[in-house]
């Protein structure tokens, strides 16, 4: 795994959203800056807690000029379902064949109970409006990744 760090220019993608809308990641940053998270499955227990809370404190992301949106392995079909059980506020892109997690370096070996297989790093990345990486987000769980976003987004505002 060979992730993307702070000051890389952040692949330019374009996925399609839980709405069967294509998300254009270069169209967006002419107007706001994006976090863009990686998340391994929809409607497990730690992504929920996750996308809840990125949803709760959606008016506080706009007033920080960032939107969020986060990026899995799942089907169009599944992220409908999440969006619409959580009453999420935020697009969700599918990349089933992961590759926009190739190209930010977050797809690769991960361990749980014993097994290994391939699958995607819970990662973070505040793309500014120049397309590069302004902030890497490594350090969260999932409970307060928002306030960890929040915060950062708060200190280069200053």
């Amino acid at each position: 795994m060979n992730t993307l760090n702070v000051g890389d220019k952040a692949p330019m993608f374009k996925l399609e959203d839980q709405n069967g809308d294509i998300f254009d990641l270069a169209e967006t940053l002419k107007t706001k800056q994006v976090l863009v998270y990686f998340y391994p499955k929809a409607m497990t227990p730690g992504c929920t807690v996750q996308a809840q809370n990125l949803r709760d404190v959606k008016q506080q992301l706009d007033q920080l000029n960032t939107v969020a949106v986060g990026i899995s392995p799942d089907a169009v079909k599944r992220l409908t379902k999440f969006t619409e059980r959580d009453e999420l506020n935020f697009p969700l892109l599918s990349d089933e064949d992961h590759g926009v997690a190739d190209d930010f370096g977050v797809w690769g070996l991960k361990k749980f109970m014993g097994k290994e297989y391939d699958g995607i790093h819970r990662l973070s990345f505040l793309v500014g409006q120049d397309g590069t990486i302004k902030h890497f987000f490594n350090k969260f769980k999932t409970k307060d990744h928002h306030q960890v976003v929040l915060d950062v987004l708060a200190d280069l505002a200053k």
